[in-house]
C-alpha cells in the first residue's frame, strides 16, 4: 500500500534487451575464448568469461526505465514534470523509424533503444527547455500515452506549480 508521501506509479517499464541480444553474450565469450586459445588455454577461459560477463553487464546497464508518476515523466535518468508535458503521440514501428531518421529534430531529447521498435513523442511546454519534444522507446506506446494523459489530467499542473514554488 502506498503512503501519503509515496507517489503513485500508474506506468512502469524497463527497456531490457530482447532475446537476440542476450544470445550475443555467450557468443562473444566463445569468440574471445577461441581467439585466445592458441595463446593459452587458461587465458582463453578467463577472457571468454570476462567477455560474456561484460556483455551481460552492458546490456543490463543499457536497460532504461520509463516511469510515469503522479508528478513526473521519467525516461532513463531524465525527468520532466507533468505540468511541462504537451501533446502525447504514440508511434508505431514505421513512424518511429521516421522520427529517429529524417523526422528527428536535433534539439529533441531521445531515450531510445535499438531493440525496441515503437515509441512515444511527448511535446515539451517549458519555454526554458531547449528540447521541443521527447522521443522515448516503449514496447507499449498506446498504454504509455494513456498513462501520460491520465497523469497530466489528474494533477500534472499542480505538481509542476508546487515544484516551481518550492
Amino acid at each position: 500500500m502506498a503512503t501519503v508521501d509515496e507517489p503513485l506509479l500508474p506506468y512502469r517499464e524497463r527497456l531490457t534487451a530482447s532475446a537476440g541480444y542476450w544470445v550475443l553474450c555467450p557468443v562473444a565469450g566463445l569468440l574471445v575464448a577461441l581467439a585466445l586459445l592458441p595463446v593459452d588455454a587458461r587465458l582463453a577461459i578467463v577472457g571468454g568469461v570476462l567477455a560474456a560477463t561484460g556483455c551481460v553487464v552492458g546490456l543490463n546497464r543499457a536497460a532504461a526505465p520509463v516511469v510515469v508518476t503522479d508528478r513526473a515523466f521519467e525516461a532513463g535518468r531524465a525527468r520532466l514534470p507533468l505540468g511541462h508535458l504537451g501533446g502525447v503521440e504514440p508511434l508505431d514501428r514505421t513512424a518511429t523509424r521516421h522520427a529517429l531518421g529524417p523526422g528527428l529534430d536535433a534539439r529533441a531529447f531521445t531515450c531510445t533503444r535499438p531493440w525496441v521498435s515503437t515509441s512515444v513523442r511527448v511535446r515539451v511546454l517549458d519555454v526554458r527547455d531547449p528540447a521541443p519534444y521527447w522521443l522515448v522507446s516503449t514496447r507499449r506506446p498506446d498504454r504509455l500515452a494513456a498513462a501520460l494523459r491520465e497523469a497530466t489530467s489528474r494533477g500534472g499542473a499542480q505538481a509542476a506549480h508546487s515544484e516551481q514554488t518550492s
